[in-house]
């Protein structure tokens, strides 16, 4: 009887951590289709209440790191409860992070509302919409624990990535076209680099659901495009803060 109560009681916490993990993910994805919302219309109070819902993204993430360690303090999981707990700590990591990157790019959307419209603007939500995608068919995946559906997703970061080269070539030429939009044009740059980081992390959410099912991370050398922005010297990682690269 006491086991019973035991595995009832463990099944319990992992089941509060799945479900917390999936509502980061609701949470990031509000987070994300809000900020472009606010870029789009210029709407600056739009864009605070983004950066204000990060906290609770920030608090659900906390909450899964707390429940997660006691299970792995306490519990002595079997291999695969042990893979259940330790994909969660990173996948609510990178859910996280993607958090992060939609408030940087309300910030920068703050920033941008300031200056005259600028026509590259419009290919944004396209990239955005794409990125959408990706997070919802991820989480999917790590419901349905369907490996190939994460495999997809996986795959579709390189044309991610070529959105964004394609876009990054947009900004420049409309910046050396018109001097004063170089200002504003560069927060369009970091935030298309945030879309493009975003995209990155769903990367890594695909490869824990690999993880999670098989036992395996590495599924093969992920597919890059970025060389027009290292060409340009703008970072591929770095600090988080206004709108730079991931942990």
């Amino acid at each position: 009887m006491t086991h019973e109560h035991i595995v009832k009681s463990y099944d319990e916490e992992l089941n509060r951590i799945s479900n917390n993990l999936l509502r980061m993910g609701g949470m990031v994805e509000v987070q994300l289709a809000q900020a472009i919302q606010a870029l789009v219309k210029r709407d600056s109070e739009l864009a605070l209440r983004v950066v204000e819902a990060d906290e609770r993204v920030d608090e659900l993430e906390s909450e899964i790191d707390d429940t997660a360690i006691r299970l792995l303090a306490l519990r002595q999981p079997l291999a695969i409860d042990l893979r259940e707990t330790t994909a969660a700590l990173k996948i609510s990591s990178d859910l996280e992070r993607i958090g992060d990157y939609a408030a940087n790019i309300s910030k920068r959307a703050i920033a941008v509302s300031q200056f005259g419209p600028i026509p590259p603007v419009r290919s944004i939500p396209r990239m955005v919409e794409f990125a959408q995608g990706m997070i919802k068919d991820v989480l999917d995946a790590y419901v349905e624990r369907d490996v190939e559906k994460a495999l997809d997703v996986w795959r579709r970061d390189g044309e991610l990535d070529e959105m964004y080269n394609g876009l990054f070539r947009e900004l420049l030429t409309y910046m050396m076209e018109d001097p004063r939009s170089i200002t504003a044009g560069t927060h369009l740059l970091f935030i298309a680099k945030n879309i493009e980081r975003i995209g990155d992390h769903v990367t890594n959410i695909a490869e824990m659901i690999n993880f999670l099912v098989s036992g395996t991370r590495k599924l093969q050398p992920r597919p890059k495009g970025n060389a027009t922005a290292l060409m340009a010297g703008l970072p591929e990682r770095g600090p988080g803060g206004n709108g730079g690269g991931a942990r």
